[in-house]
């Protein structure tokens, strides 16, 4: 068993492709060398800026032995088939065999297969998998046709110690790697990954992303600590830089003051998106004027120089930021309103002044579902929402929309309220994004995104398989979740018709009424999805939504729950295999008679004592459930059914429903109907699974 060791080394891959890259090596070199027949002990991969790095342990030096089986022609056969055949398998005649097949006697050739040695399988996979590699970007380099993320430099690939002449481009694979490009650029030869390892540490690399990030975070504690300092949480930043750095050494700058008065949102924005530095908390989370840079290099001056001149170039950047913020709060937020008409939202729906219009007044609509939610401030905030779109800030960081929105409103003396609403509008952006719970950024919130997924519905512009360039998905679970986690009893078929008639006339062709219906069908399909997270069994959800007619997705969830609560006790799975059964029935002797058996059944004609008990019992049942479902609660109207389940089993266990009597028969099946109806009000029990 041997080693292999594969390192292509390349100019900077961009750090937001490495994690990918060095899995997608990893599979295609394992899959190819599997296809050849070698199995091997591990393997794992590493990348940094510069290299991407794959070690196999356990290889056999060959692959297994194979013996392959071929049926050829008839014996007797013509001279050209034996020809074509011999041929085929590099045999004579003589060395076939004759077998009896029970259809004839037939030549069959044996041919063993020497195993592979594992170089040759190592050198075609390799080469194979970098011409296939799937980067989502990639280049040609001087006069070379081979693509790669970014130029080669160089190739080393060894097996049991051997080089593999692996080749690609102009590059053929030798023993050679470098180290740090400017603290250890000499080249140094390598006979295995211990050897490998050991030297590009010494040549100042971190191999293992996992180490170097663990690295930069320890050190960024540890400087923010000594500074008196906590470092704000960046998980996406962290990962960045750990792809943009093989040495990390932390090292930490100053903030001017002068710059402490601008938004901290816009200078943690314009650090981390320009300059990729960390931001500093004081004790109360307020941002500390200090920032940490993440250097790839050891420097004699304790990082000195590194950090004036990272300082520096930070100056120019919150020079700018500033700049930004005092050239737009000498315009009123309002005043930019008339801007949205030049942008636009979509070709075939408008420009954003028109979705604003709608959203305000879709918002003071919505008032009337959401307690303490102020009718005009509703619809303040609603036409205020995307006017930070038209201002520097904006424009410079369009990750700040909404955010800025908040301070400009504040600035021009908007109330807290409507400019809270401003800026969590946009809220929620994905399942782990914090729910509103003021009543004015509710209120906003549903508008903007109901707004959306009328429009976009109705165009026909839905999501399809894996596509959602719209992002409509999140937008109904953003929906969902505002409506379920604030208790809103949302009327969601008529909001959405509502919706549906703000567009401008001749905007939308597609009927209000089908739009809602398939809106309401694809906010059942995203209910699916966040309940099956949180472990609730999605075939109950389809029980409910089957009744038809249930838009209110309080009410929903509410018999969901009641209904799990339901089926989990022994009435209720027992109660669901007698409707089961008695479903069944009647649906079979429905298509033999050609008719419905729907309808009460004659409480005269009921013979025996147990479904005289049945019958006796459905009347209350019946009666407490439409009681308790007025009521919506429907704990008790499980309670009721559960009352069905003895009398249903005694009569499963006594009375033959298919009797020879006629009219004791259709009695029998119009009684077991009746519990079909009676269950068919709480949920379509047909809908549950298991």
């Amino acid at each position: 068993m041997a080693e292999l060791l594969l390192e292509i080394f390349s100019e900077e891959i961009p750090a937001r492709m490495q994690a990918r890259a060095a899995e997608d090596l990893l599979r295609m070199v394992s899959e190819g060398l599997g296809k050849n027949g070698l199995t091997f002990d591990g393997a794992r991969s590493y990348v940094t800026p510069r290299r991407l790095v794959l070690v196999i342990e356990g290889l056999p030096t060959a692959g297994p032995d194979v013996s392959e089986e071929k049926r050829g022609p008839r014996v007797g056969a013509p001279e050209q088939a034996m020809a074509g055949f011999l041929s085929s398998t590099g045999m004579a005649l003589e060395q076939l065999e004759k077998r009896d097949t029970g259809k004839g006697e037939f030549y069959f050739a044996i041919i063993n297969k020497k195993g592979r040695p594992t170089v040759d399988a190592a050198k075609e996979v390799i080469e194979a998998a970098m011409a296939d590699f799937p980067w989502p970007k990639s280049q040609r380099w001087g006069a070379e046709t081979v693509r790669w993320v970014r130029p080669l430099q160089s190739i080393l690939c060894l097996f049991a110690g051997a080089v593999v002449p692996v080749s690609f481009g102009p590059i053929t694979a030798g023993n050679v790697s470098r180290g740090h490009r400017f603290l250890a650029p000499a080249d140094f030869t390598v006979t295995d990954f211990a050897d490998y390892s050991t030297k590009l540490a010494a040549a100042k690399v971190v191999l293992d992303p996992v180490e170097r990030r663990h690295a930069i975070l320890r050190q960024a504690e540890e400087a923010a600590a000594a500074a008196g300092f906590a470092l704000r949480a960046d998980d996406g930043l962290l990962a960045e830089v750990t792809g943009l750095v093989e040495y990390p050494n932390v090292m930490i700058g100053v903030i001017d003051d002068k710059f402490m008065a601008v938004p901290q949102e816009v200078l943690i924005t314009s650090m981390r998106s320009h300059q990729k530095y960390f931001s500093l908390l004081k004790a109360d989370g307020s941002l500390a004027p200090r920032f940490l840079v993440v250097s790839n290099m050891e420097t004699t001056d304790n990082g000195a120089a590194i950090t004036a001149g990272n300082q520096r170039v930070l100056r120019a950047r919150l020079s700018d930021a500033a700049f930004f913020w005092d050239t737009d709060r000498k315009q009123r937020l309002d005043s930019r309103l008339p801007k949205l008409a030049e942008r636009l939202f979509y070709a075939k729906l408008g420009t954003m002044a028109d979705k604003v219009e709608r959203m305000a007044i879709l918002a003071r609509h919505l008032t009337a579902f959401v307690e303490a939610a102020h009718a005009d401030e509703a619809e303040r905030a609603a036409r205020l929402a995307k006017a930070d779109l038209s201002t520097e800030m904006v424009g410079e960081f369009p990750e700040l929309q909404g955010i800025m929105g908040r301070y400009y409103a504040l600035n021009d003396g908007e109330t807290p309220a409507v400019a809270d609403a401003i800026a969590g509008h946009y809220a929620p952006q994905g399942p782990s994004d914090s729910v509103p719970t003021a009543p004015l950024t509710i209120c906003a919130a549903l508008a903007d995104k109901i707004d959306s997924l009328v429009g976009f519905f109705a165009i026909d512009e839905k999501p399809t398989g894996s596509k959602d360039p719209f992002a409509l998905r999140r937008a109904a679970l953003g929906v969902i979740r505002l409506v379920v986690e604030n208790n809103l009893r949302l009327p969601l078929f008529a909001v959405l018709q509502f919706a549906h008639s703000l567009y401008k006339p001749g905007v939308l062709s597609a009927d209000p009424r089908m739009v809602a219906n398939d809106l309401l069908d694809f906010f059942a399909d995203r209910m699916k999805v966040h309940l099956k997270e949180k472990g609730v069994r999605h075939d109950l959800v389809n029980a409910i939504f089957a009744l038809g007619d249930e838009d209110d997705l309080v009410r929903l969830l509410a018999r969901v729950d009641a209904l799990a609560d339901f089926l989990s006790s022994d009435d209720g799975s027992n109660l669901l295999i007698a409707y089961r059964r008695a479903a069944n029935i009647v649906k079979i002797e429905e298509k033999k008679d050609g008719t419905s058996f729907a309808g009460p059944a004659d409480v005269s004609r009921l013979k025996e004592p147990e479904e005289q008990a049945l019958g006796q019992a459905l009347a209350p049942a019946r009666d407490a459930l439409a009681h308790a479902l007025k009521a919506e609660d429907f704990a008790d109207a499980m309670a009721a059914l559960a009352q069905l389940r003895r009398p249903v089993d005694a009569f499963f266990d006594k009375v033959t429903v298919n009797a020879d009597q006629a009219e004791l028969r259709v009695n029998r099946l119009k009684l077991l109907a009746e519990i079909g109806a009676a269950m068919g009000e709480v949920a379509d029990f047909s809908k549950v699974e298991g």
